[in-house]
């Protein structure tokens, strides 16, 4: 396993936001506010200088789940005639292009395809890795390990350590929605519980397997629910930094990203949900604002995402790296967002497909990518999945020719 010495994993922060300070200060406190704290707190991790990004590609390698989630507009059910598997060959013709732009890695995710062998997750990485031995392989969600462990009859360890072996290098932290089960009943009932989610995470962490955090918010949560999606992932990335300080060969979550659903052609906004779920109250009852369950989906925009980027820099204090949301709310409030906490731009995206298919279309060419970065105030430098930096940054801001 790599060393990753470029991120500043953090112990537990002295001053460090208890869940009813944090709930206040996300409900009442001001936008700018927000902003000031949470660019210090990324000032104070990453400095005021470089901001990264990575070069990378996402593969779906299938379009067909069982799971059928009410948020999804991508997916397809079995027999239906748009689905497809692609073969070897079509997944290293996409990756060939990632290779020449410089890229370093592909996200793999698919669904809940009930006809594929183990073999034939084994046999994609194994083949991806022989054809390109630098590639890191950032593959199968939680979810996605859940399923396969139930339908092979294996233990979550057992099923990640022979995907590790077949060319597995890290675990993305896809089908997260909410870590709240009362909303995951709602809007992915089908799909493994919030506990399950993160006991993949732990049981990944320690196999020495790093893994990614992710949010998909603005449907049917409260404030207080966003909260304890965030207090969940603090308190397992705890765990495993407490382990790391044992055995530095364990793992932990190396970034987060959180994005506001995308409701075209979801089932989602199609349908009234069930109301008979109540809310969740893990914590002392906040104010009602943030405690009653809406009964229909309350959109964010760019103002919640912003906020809530914020929340998670001051919230995720053992958390090193926070992405920008650009791909869903654009390259504008991407920029934005580095001045809310984040301190990396994300990845390229190469190719998209699971939001795109909800309406959510943001394209970026690198250079553009760059110049962004660059008009935010900060130095874009590319990175790896470790967040080691691939180029030494280059200060002044004229060097790059603006894009046309």
């Amino acid at each position: 396993m790599p060393a990753v010495p470029l991120f500043a994993i953090t112990a537990r922060a002295a001053d460090r936001l208890a869940f009813d300070q944090a709930l206040t200060l996300y409900r009442d406190g001001s936008l700018n506010d927000l902003a000031a704290r949470a660019a210090q707190a990324a000032r104070r991790l990453h400095g005021d200088r470089v901001r990264t990004y990575v070069i990378e590609r996402n593969i779906n390698y299938t379009n067909v789940c069982l799971c059928r989630c009410r948020f999804c507009a991508f997916s397809v059910s079995p027999g239906d005639p748009r689905a497809y598997v692609l073969t070897p060959d079509q997944i290293a013709a996409k990756v060939e292009p990632l290779l020449a732009l410089g890229g370093t890695q592909v996200l793999l995710q698919g669904g809940f395809h009930p006809d594929l062998p183990l073999a034939w997750y084994e046999d994609l990485l194994a083949d991806l890795k022989d054809r390109f031995p630098d590639l890191h392989l950032h593959a199968f969600s939680p979810p996605e390990i859940v399923f396969l462990a139930r339908r092979f009859e294996l233990p979550v360890p057992r099923l990640l350590e022979r995907l590790r072996s077949a060319g597995l290098d890290s675990l993305p932290g896809g089908g997260a929605e909410i870590l709240v089960d009362r909303v995951r009943r709602l809007v992915s009932p089908a799909k493994c519980s919030a506990d399950e989610w993160l006991d993949v995470m732990r049981h990944a962490h320690r196999l020495g397997i790093y893994t990614t955090a992710t949010m998909m918010f603005g449907h049917l949560e409260t404030l207080a629910e966003r909260l304890t999606h965030l207090d969940r992932l603090r308190r397992l990335q705890d765990e495993s930094l407490c382990c790391r300080d044992q055995d530095p060969s364990r793992g932990c979550f190396t970034a987060f990203c959180a994005w506001p659903f995308q409701p075209g052609n979801t089932a989602l906004v199609r349908e009234a949900p069930p109301t008979d779920c109540p809310a969740q109250t893990e914590r002392p009852a906040p104010a009602p604002s943030a405690s009653r369950p809406p009964a229909r989906p309350v959109l964010a925009g760019a103002y919640e995402c912003l906020r809530l980027v914020a929340l998670a820099r001051l919230y995720l204090d053992n958390l090193p790296n926070i992405q920008s949301p650009w791909v869903t709310e654009g390259p504008k409030i991407g920029q934005l967002a580095l001045h809310f906490g984040c301190n990396d731009f994300g990845s390229l995206m190469m190719e998209e497909n699971v939001v795109a298919a909800a309406g959510a279309t943001s394209r970026l060419p690198l250079r553009q990518l760059r110049h962004l970065i660059r008009l935010a105030g900060f130095v874009p430098v590319q990175r790896d999945y470790y967040y080691r930096w691939l180029e030494p940054p280059t200060p002044p801001f004229f060097q790059e020719t603006p894009p046309p």
